[in-house]
């Protein structure tokens, strides 16, 4: 990776993708409903980054790597400055376990519940992660099929900070709408952070408008809840793989305000993953 992307200055020179994934052809999981055909790497994603001038980015854990985060964290070591991982562990993880991941650059984990069961049993009872995801500063990032976030927040503790990607997926653009409404009452509850990943619209639902859904987010959490994820290299949506127009978008959706879009690109990642560290 080039030096002007190893080394992080000021938050305004620090302008992040937060969301890209990185696997290899032919690897997943035994079982796991999709394989890759193809190899998608940091260097890959680097070239279309760079010319619209993303200088870092967050490594999410693929699905059908499950919690296999080897390559992911290989990435890390390679890239310590301009990288940060999403990594996934079972319900049971220790702190031990997490202080080490922390120590390779990761900064959250997720729980992708996209195309299988929301069960959120196991999850309900892992106070021992709870707390150690609090003391170490991580956040929960929630990846949820459409409209069926609101069950999956409730079972979380207030004091986590939350990720959501790929807009939530609210089933419809309104204040009301259950999905929408559940992140309210949780912030009304005096839950702790929540930021939106402005990321993927073509894994919203039909007829769910990005630009109307980024301006409510907006509303509902300020700029300071702003996130921009490119979601490269776009698994099973490889037809969207613009980088330079899924980049312009974020201007779009927020009508060209020029604070939002720095909030979203560059102030709100650099503070949530520590960049500036």
């Amino acid at each position: 990776m080039p030096s002007k992307m190893s080394k992080p200055g000021l938050t305004e020179a620090i302008v992040v993708d937060a969301h890209l994934h990185v696997f290899e052809a032919g690897h997943s999981l035994p079982g796991a409903r999709y394989t890759p055909s193809y190899d998608a790497s940091v260097e890959t994603w680097q070239k279309p980054a760079t010319s619209v001038g993303v200088t870092h980015g967050v490594l999410v854990q693929t699905s059908f790597m499950g919690t296999d985060n080897a390559l992911m964290l290989a990435q890390l070591a390679l890239h310590p400055q301009a990288l940060r991982g999403v990594a996934v562990v079972v319900a049971g993880a220790a702190l031990d376990l997490l202080t080490s991941l922390h120590a390779q650059g990761v900064r959250g984990i997720r729980l992708n519940f996209g195309g299988q069961s929301h069960d959120m049993a196991d999850w309900r009872v892992a106070s021992t992660l709870w707390d150690a995801l609090l003391q170490l500063g991580w956040h929960v990032e929630l990846h949820t099929d459409t409209g069926c976030l609101p069950p999956v927040v409730a079972a979380l503790p207030l004091a986590l900070p939350l990720v959501l990607d790929h807009f939530a997926k609210p089933a419809r653009v309104s204040m009301h709408d259950d999905s929408v409404a559940a992140i309210g009452q949780r912030i009304r509850r005096g839950g702790n952070a929540v930021h939106v990943k402005l990321s993927a619209a073509y894994r919203l639902a039909a007829g769910v408008d990005p630009a109307a859904l980024a301006r409510l987010w907006q509303d509902e959490l300020g700029d300071g809840g702003l996130l921009w994820g490119s979601d490269w290299p776009h698994t099973n949506h490889e037809s969207y793989n613009n980088y330079a127009a899924l980049h312009d978008d974020l201007g779009k959706w927020l009508g060209a305000d020029a604070e939002a879009v720095h909030a979203a690109l560059c102030t709100n990642p650099a503070r949530l993953y520590g960049f500036n560290d």
